[in-house]
Order: C-alpha cells, then sequence, then structure tokens
C-alpha cells in the first residue's frame, strides 16, 4: 500500500472489517457494528473505503507472498523444493481444501467485495464531484485487477457487482469465462474513462488512467483482440518509458520510475505477521524467503530449470558480453555472479551446477539472508517493457513480423545493448523470439505461467517437458504425476462449493 498513507488504510479496514459482519448471523443487531448506510456518508468514508480496497493486494496471503505459489511456482522457469503446501499447486494439487487456496482467493474476493461497495455506495455521498469520479474510478480497476486473477486461476467464478449477503450466496452462479473477460474489459474501460494521469508523490501507487490502459490492452491480447490490444499499448508510449538500467526495475531506490505502469508499495515498518488489516501487521514484501538460494533462507525455496540459464547465454551484448539481465535474475556459477553481501557462487556453492533465483532480493539493503516482512522492494505489476512485447506480439498474431513488432522487440533488447533482431523471420519464427524474451525480460515477475496457460502450453512446457537427467520442471516437489487436464487451473475453493453449491472444476 501506499506509504504515506499505511495507517490511514489500516483503520479505513478495521472499519469495512465491521461492514462485512452480517447481523443476520446470530439473529440480533451488533451495536459496536457500523452499517453502510452509517458509515458511506463523507468524503472521507470514501477514501477510507477506497484505501481499504487496495489494502489485500499487498498483503503475505497475496501479492505480499502466496501469490508466487499460484504463477511463479508453476511454471517451467522454476522448480520448487519439497513437498509443502506451496508447492502443492506445481505438482498440479489443487484440490478445493488445500491452504493456498484458503489463504489466496478470500483476499482476492476481498478486493472485489471492498470494490462494489465502493463502487456503489460512493455515488450517493455528497462530495467534490472529481475526486468521486477518480475513486470510482480506482475501484474499478482493482475489481478488474482481482477479476483477472480469478479467471486465470480458478477460472469458472461468479461475477459479482455488488454486496453479496448471506442469503444471496446460494443464488449465486458461475459465469462463463468469455463474458469474466467482458466484464474485466468493461471495467478497465470505465476506469480508463475516470482516473487522472499521473499522482503526486504523497499518492504515488494509486491507479492511473496509464495502468488502467496498460490493462486494457492486456485483457484484449489475453482474448485474442489484437487490434485492440495494438491501439491501448500504443497510448502508452506518450507517458512511459524504460529506464536506462534494466535492475533500477528490482531496486527500493528506483521505485516509481517511468517504466513502472503499476505498483504496489511496501516499507520496511518493523512488522510480521500474515494479514494486513490489523494494526501492526507488516506492511514489507514477503516472499524473498521462496525465492532465495538455499543456505541463506528458512524456507525450502526452489531452483531454476535447467533450460534458462542457456536461453541468457544464447546471445552476447554487441560488447562481447553476457545480457547483463542474467546477473540480475539468476543466481549461477560465475566469477561476476554475487548474492548477499556480494558473496560469488563459488564460494556459496563450490562444485555446484544448480542456478537460483536473484530478482526480487533484498541485496542492496545491506542484509545477509532472505528476511520475512523485511523486504521494501516495490512489487513491480506492470512495466512499459512488458507492454512492449505484448505489443510486437499482438501486432505478429495479427499482421505478421512487421517493422512494427520488430521495433517493439528492438527497443526492450537495445535498452541491455542486445543486438537488434533482423528482418526475414517469418510469423512463426518471430512468435519464438517474442516469447523468449519474455522469459529473458520478465522471468520471476509472475507473468509467465499466465503466457502458458493462454498459449496452450503448460502441457507441453511443464509436463512433458524433461531436463538433461530426464527429469520433469517440477521434480523438486514431488514431479507432475497429479496432471491431468483441466488442472492447469486450480480447483473451485471449499467455501464456494459450500457456500454457493458450485461444482468442481474440471480435472478434479
Amino acid at each position: 500500500m501506499i506509504k504515506s498513507i499505511k495507517y490511514y488504510v489500516v483503520g479505513a479496514c478495521l472499519l469495512l472489517t465491521s461492514l462485512s459482519c452480517d447481523p443476520d448471523l446470530l439473529n440480533q443487531t451488533n451495536p459496536n457494528a457500523l452499517t453502510p448506510s452509517e458509515f458511506w456518508q463523507t468524503e472521507d468514508d470514501a477514501i477510507k473505503g477506497l484505501m481499504g480496497a487496495y489494502s489485500p493486494l499487498s498483503i503475505a496471503t497475496y501479492y505480499g507472498r502466496a501469490r508466487i505459489w499460484l504463477t511463479d511456482y508453476r511454471d517451467d522457469i522454476v522448480n520448487p523444493f519439497n513437498p509443502s503446501v506451496r508447492t502443492a499447486p506445481a505438482r498440479f494439487v489443487g484440490e478445493s481444501t488445500t491452504d493456498t487456496q484458503r489463504w489466496v482467493y478470500p483476499q482476492v474476493m476481498n478486493v472485489v467485495a471492498r470494490s462494489n461497495d465502493v463502487i456503489n455506495f460512493v455515488p450517493g455521498i455528497d462530495m467534490d464531484a472529481s475526486l468521486k469520479e477518480t475513486i470510482i474510478g480506482e475501484a474499478h480497476f482493482l475489481r478488474a485487477l482481482a477479476y483477472f486473477d480469478l479467471v486465470m486461476i480458478w477460472r469458472n467464478v461468479p461475477i459479482l457487482r455488488e454486496r453479496v449477503t448471506v442469503a444471496d450466496q446460494r443464488n449465486q452462479v458461475q459465469a462463463d469465462p468469455s463474458d469474466v473477460w467482458d466484464f474485466i474489459i468493461e471495467d478497465f474501460k470505465i476506469a480508463q474513462s475516470k482516473l487522472p494521469t499521473t499522482w503526486d508523490s504523497s499518492n504515488a501507487g494509486r491507479a492511473t488512467s496509464g495502468a488502467a490502459t496498460g490493462y486494457l490492452g492486456k485483457a484484449y491480447l489475453f482474448t485474442e483482440q489484437y487490434s485492440l490490444a495494438i491501439a491501448e499499448f500504443n497510448k502508452l508510449s506518450a507517458n512511459y518509458d524504460l529506464v536506462a538500467n534494466y535492475a533500477d526495475n528490482f531496486s527500493a531506490f528506483t521505485e516509481f520510475n517511468e517504466e513502472s505502469i503499476f505498483e504496489l508499495s511496501y516499507i520496511n515498518d518493523g512488522n510480521g505477521g500474515w494479514g494486513g488489516d490489523q494494526l501492526n501487521r507488516g506492511r514489507a514484501l514477503a516472499d524473498e524467503p521462496d525465492i532465495a538460494p538455499p543456505g541463506y533462507t528458512s524456507q525450502n525455496t526452489m531452483r531454476i530449470n535447467d533450460w534458462v540459464l542457456p536461453l541468457f547465454l544464447k546471445e552476447q551484448t554487441n560488447g562481447g558480453d553476457i545480457d547483463p539481465r542474467t546477473f540480475t535474475t539468476l543466481f549461477w556459477n560465475h566469477p561476476n555472479s554475487t548474492i548477499y553481501g556480494g558473496v560469488k557462487y563459488e564460494d556459496a556453492f563450490p562444485g555446484d551446477t544448480r542456478v537460483f533465483g536473484r530478482k526480487w532480493l533484498n541485496i542492496e539493503g545491506g542484509v545477509s539472508n532472505a528476511q520475512f516482512f523485511r523486504n521494501p522492494i516495490n512489487r513491480r505489476l506492470m512495466r512499459y517493457s512488458d507492454v512492449l512485447l505484448m505489443l510486437a506480439e499482438a501486432e505478429n498474431e495479427l499482421n505478421g513480423p512487421t517493422s512494427i513488432a520488430y521495433d517493439a522487440i528492438n527497443k526492450v533488447r537495445q535498452r541491455v545493448d542486445m543486438p537488434d533482431i533482423t528482418a526475414g523471420l517469418t510469423q512463426s519464427e518471430m512468435r519464438d523470439r517474442i516469447r523468449d524474451e519474455r522469459v529473458l525480460e520478465l522471468a520471476l515477475e509472475e507473468v509467465r505461467w499466465f503466457d502458458l496457460i493462454r498459449w496452450g502450453l503448460v502441457k507441453e512446457r511443464v509436463v512433458d517437458l524433461r531436463d538433461a537427467n530426464g527429469l520433469d520442471m517440477k521434480s523438486g516437489c514431488g514431479g507432475v504425476g497429479a496432471y491431468v487436464e483441466g488442472r492447469e487451473y486450480m480447483d473451485i475453493p471449499q467455501v464456494e462449493i459450500d457456500n454457493a453449491g458450485f461444482p468442481n472444476n474440471p480435472g478434479y
């Protein structure tokens, strides 16, 4: 959440928690609980309600940590260690009762529910009209962002436009995924029309029209509406650009830079705890122990699959050097590859050949190992380089490898002094180059898994792919033996099966 209003957020969330109580549960009125009609009265209430809608995004049971188990841990880049609740989704064990379901799904739905309250109650508040429109636009953005995860992780979900009471739960129905995508696109369009281009520094981290535009284009790309995606992506060039130093996108000292389209704020406030809606709960990034190499973390953590490093080393820069993104993203057996305290790989893992993750680690923070709730690095959810690669992809899929596609992918490569991809590729060859470039640029940023799903490559890249030793991409945590078609998605959470009567997802 936004650093400067952290405690304002917590206060708002405490109010919203009380709002969620249903007095019918005990057939009595709780005199200490605010009802919606009592709370949504003033401009201050509207701001508090909106901050409450932002809050679940950054806590440990969502983007702050647990979402990585439903994204990066499942893709073909990461090979997590040891069977556990954290690695169950990677093994295609995503049943309705797993702990990951219990942790993440409620937070996604909290974003939806709180956004719905803003969208439904703020219009009735007598307040500054311009601010009202902005707040409503932010709520539409947040709801669409949450639904992006809902349809990509669980697929068969209900479309909720307003507050759902206990009595209403049985009346909910699962929507066709195409209707969910239409709902997402509608929300991003509304957000785009209502949000400002920028915020002042005290409000850094709030959604902008650029963020809505980027995600609207992404929604169009994911639904193969390529011409519409291209139109949205092209709008962003006026206000965003690539930073000169690739590593600045993963540093606590270069946050909210010109490349960042939307990011979540984190702060090392000295607090811990899994939740984020209560006082004295940590608002630092908590997934560092799940990424750091063994020996530098208390968790089982993970390694990088064998095919990844050769992809990074396949080409050299114009100056004959290794792609600099390699040193930011990976920790491997190279004399210039370092970890906490400047320790070299050969000293940390003498004689080892495994490759580990390095991106997002708080190495600049002066710590000696990965720590829970001590990482202040903002999570960049969408960067302009991602937009350029999505633009290249949409253009190639629609028109083949035109100069637009070449220019977009080469702009990303030029930032790190990689040679331009020259004209003459077929559409299929350009498709492969774009997909490879997305690995080089975006590995460990929780985008690869969704890419594999939308490209229909989960079985080929995760289930069937083997390394030189004949091991699959999840050999470290028990393998992919539980896979059956349909398990690309998690099962419907048990709470929805019990409360709404939804059936299990296919494959479960």
